[in-house]
């Protein structure tokens, strides 16, 4: 099964992995897949969201994921099952498994790959000098 099987298997049905479809534990067992692979799955998924996002960013995926969806969103707390409601967790997991896909789309493109690549060093190159 390749990446894009697994993720649109776990976006179809989440229980059968285990999931309760809140955020934060969906964002953990996708990283530890990405571990499990040795960082292959979501290498660049962090710059893609950047990029994608037009400004600089200090934050991992599992924030960018969710100011994506929720651009006022307070991140204090964002681990805590609490912090957003049951419609907002599904939407978060709907939000995360969807850029999921469509960024393995661009890791599977080299060329579109290497512009955004070079897209994300254009927004830091003021940054690293």
């Amino acid at each position: 099964m390749n990446d894009k099987q697994l993720i649109e298997k776990m976006g179809e049905h989440p229980e059968g992995y285990g999931l309760n479809g809140t955020y934060y534990p969906t964002a953990m067992f996708l990283t530890g897949i990405d571990v499990g692979r040795s960082g292959g799955m979501l290498r660049g998924f962090t710059e893609w969201l950047v990029v994608r996002r037009g400004e600089c960013s200090s934050f991992y995926w599992h924030k960018l994921v969710l100011l994506d969806l929720f651009p006022d969103i307070d991140l204090r707390g964002w681990k805590n099952p609490d912090h957003l409601t049951p419609e907002q967790h599904r939407q978060a997991v709907d939000h995360l498994f969807s850029l999921v896909l469509e960024f393995l789309d661009v890791r599977n493109k080299p060329r579109e790959l290497g512009l955004m690549y070079t897209r994300y060093e254009a927004m830091y190159a003021h940054i690293w000098g």
